[in-house]
């Protein structure tokens, strides 16, 4: 995308410009989260692979967006996303 400018060909006397657009390539999902068991108590991570490292993700439960806290972690490395639940219990599934 940072490509994306005015090129030109410049002979002298004479110049020829052309514009180049470049649009981003959708992300898509290369591995998708997998349905997990656990037992109470323990810790669960949810795993997705992304096409493009560095990609914004939100991590959600049903319609509640997740944030960052002593129950939930997230880590992302290059195109890996991660969720992390600590001692989960019933209202978690």
């Amino acid at each position: 995308k940072s490509d994306s400018d005015t090129y030109s060909c410049d002979i002298g006397d004479a110049q020829s410009r052309a514009k180049l657009t470049v649009q981003e390539a959708p992300v898509l999902f290369k591995q998708e989260l997998q349905n997990e068991e656990a037992k109470e108590g323990k810790q669960v991570r949810l795993t997705c692979e992304l096409s493009k490292p560095g990609t914004p993700v939100k991590w959600m439960k049903g319609d509640t967006v997740l944030y960052a806290s002593e129950k939930y972690e997230f880590k992302q490395h290059g195109t890996v996303a991660e969720l992390i639940i600590r001692d989960v219990k019933s209202v978690d599934a």
